[in-house]
């Protein structure tokens, strides 16, 4: 890894590795496995198992731990957001996010199988959301409201008054 100066660490049971491999595969690109480290004989009941994945997603570091069951799980109070430039690009992120036991939520939020929080969110809804008319503003939030995955062409006709 490199000098990041905050990498984001995140605990699981015992999937590490298999999730970190799944998110550089959804994100391709400039994501990666950068290292893997494996306990200790310190450790007797796990010694030789993946500790830690040092991975990249686009470009951003994380760490992903195989802490061992505790009373740690993820929750929508932290989630990773995603900005995505085409409602084509929204629609793939969610389909993969969501498959094999993941969770939509509201307003483009969703849990993937590993129970983490992502928002997949248009990059049109931010410039939404940076307007002056707040009246239109106001229009386009109240439809995503509403909304699971974002919907630009939906976001869009709200903000226009249609």
């Amino acid at each position: 890894m490199s000098a990041q100066k905050i990498t984001t660490f995140l605990w699981f049971d015992d999937k590490a590795e298999e999730a970190a491999r799944f998110y550089v595969s959804v994100f391709g690109g400039d994501s990666r496995i950068a290292g893997t480290t494996r306990y200790t004989d310190s450790f007797p009941d796990q010694a030789g198992q993946v500790m830690t994945v040092d991975f990249v997603l686009a470009g951003q570091e994380y760490t992903a731990l195989n802490g061992g069951k505790q009373d740690f799980s993820f929750n929508e109070s932290i989630s990773l957001s995603v900005d995505c430039a085409s409602q084509e690009e929204v629609d793939a992120l969610w389909a993969t996010l969501t498959a094999d036991g993941g969770e939509e939520g509201p307003c483009g939020w969703l849990k993937d199988k590993y129970g983490l929080s992502w928002q997949i969110v248009p990059r049109a809804m931010r410039e939404i959301l940076s307007s002056d008319d707040r009246a239109a503003v106001d229009r386009a939030v109240g439809a995503m409201m509403k909304m699971k995955k974002l919907d630009v062409a939906g976001l869009r006709a709200a903000y226009e008054g249609e």
